[in-house]
């Protein structure tokens, strides 16, 4: 079984990874092992390089025969982040992802080196974890008991060409447009997040979301190391 340590975001994410990705991933032969950005007793957000760099180097140096990828979120990252200031320059989607991906593997590599980050899958979502429940607004409000809300999903989602366009301004970033219909969402975000992708389902999610799609297609690759 291929190790993958995914380097999460927070508690959202870690939950997403055990309850959608595990499973989709262990007929492939490959085991995502999800991490919490941090340390022990100061986990979860505040997603800074030297935090990132910690994490991603402990991952690959304490097996060599596994990999490591980051599920980490655009919006919200601090502006001197590697790449975050450059990457916003670009004026397309996919464009600003390749350009803050590539900066962060150069920045990673430079600190970590050329042969332990052969082994990494740089990755962050556009613009955040939320964006992926608007793939399908009948089964977000679906999964979080919450039927009412479907016109309301699907009236922000019709604004933009892909979920993963919904913007990343303070006020209207996916998880600010979810806290705006549901009070308190920011308390119940790994509960209310994994119910939703699970009512979607992974085949809509890749569907929607094409840099999402690309991730996976590209763990889906990955192929045993010698130990």
């Amino acid at each position: 079984m291929i190790r993958l340590y995914i380097i999460c975001e927070g508690q959202t994410e870690e939950e997403f990874v055990n309850n959608l990705l595990i499973d989709h991933f262990r007929s492939r032969n490959l085991h995502p092992i999800p991490i919490v950005i941090g340390e022990r007793g100061r986990k979860g957000g505040n997603v800074e390089y030297q935090r990132l760099r910690q994490n991603v180097r402990n991952s690959l140096r304490q097996e060599k025969a596994c990999y490591c990828t980051t599920l980490i979120d655009y919006y919200g990252l601090p502006s001197d982040f590697p790449g975050k200031r450059e990457s916003r320059a670009k004026g397309v989607l996919s464009d600003i992802a390749a350009a803050f991906n590539a900066s962060m593997e150069r920045a990673l590599r430079d600190d970590i080196g050329e042969n332990s980050m052969r082994r990494f899958i740089p990755y962050v979502q556009m613009h955040e974890f939320e964006a992926l429940l608007f793939s399908d607004p009948v089964g977000f409000a679906v999964g979080i008991s919450r039927p009412e809300l479907q016109t309301e999903f699907e009236r922000i989602g019709n604004k933009f060409a892909t979920p993963e366009h919904i913007n990343d301004n303070y006020n209207t970033a996916p998880s600010k447009r979810i806290s705006s219909l549901i009070p308190g969402y920011s308390r119940q975000k790994p509960l209310v997040g994994v119910l939703a992708a699970l009512e979607i389902g992974l085949p809509k999610i890749r569907q929607e979301c094409p840099l999402f799609d690309a991730w996976l297609a590209k763990l889906e690759t990955l192929q045993p190391l010698p130990a």
